[in-house]
């Protein structure tokens, strides 16, 4: 059950942040410095920028430290969603993903 959730998390993660920024794209192209100008445009977006970076940096030290722990495999997938959508897909996925190796693992301790 948590599977499907995270796994609905992820389509989640992906289409509600891409809703915003596919228009952005459409009406001013891959313009970085007016991307950035708005995301810190004024207090409030700033304070949900700043949130979103000091996130995105405690996933990289999660994916890595945990994911090494149990062994997954292709750790840069989850920073490179992470950079390519945002902490809203990196995390569900990571977490899907490390369930599944949890699972897998008790799997093998119970038919041991």
């Amino acid at each position: 059950m948590v599977q499907i959730i995270y796994f609905l998390l992820c389509i989640l993660g992906f289409a509600l942040p891409y809703s915003q920024f596919i228009p952005f794209t459409l009406e001013h192209g891959f313009d970085i410095k007016l991307f950035f100008e708005q995301l810190f445009a004024n207090k409030i977006s700033g304070f949900f920028g700043m949130d979103v970076i000091v996130s995105s940096l405690v996933l990289w030290v999660f994916v890595f430290w945990e994911g090494t722990r149990l062994k997954m495999q292709h750790l840069w997938i989850y920073v490179a969603c992470n950079l390519l959508v945002g902490v809203s897909l990196g995390l569900p996925l990571f977490l899907l993903m490390r369930q599944r190796q949890l699972e897998q693992a008790d799997k093998i301790i119970t038919n041991s």
